[in-house]
């Protein structure tokens, strides 16, 4: 599993999200940007991220996922 493919996995089940997502090994970093993170609660987010992931997960094909989630709101005030 590559960083494209996890992305490509990301845009298609949660639309209108900015991903970048780096890998080492079977060991993944996703920062994820989006309107649809607004008003969800930490955990809400996380999850939204696990259910497009979850096969890869069950498969071992991915081991271990960090997430930074942010609004684009949210985002900015990061800059």
């Amino acid at each position: 599993m590559n960083p494209e493919d996890v992305k490509a996995l990301l845009e298609n089940a949660i639309p209108n999200c900015q991903f970048e997502v780096v890998s080492e090994g079977s060991h993944f970093n996703i920062t994820a940007i989006g309107e649809v993170f607004d008003g969800k609660r930490p955990v809400q987010r996380q999850q939204l991220i696990y259910a497009a992931l979850n096969s890869e997960i069950s498969s071992g094909a991915m081991h271990a996922v960090n997430m930074k989630i942010f609004t684009p709101s949210e985002w900015q005030a990061k800059a």
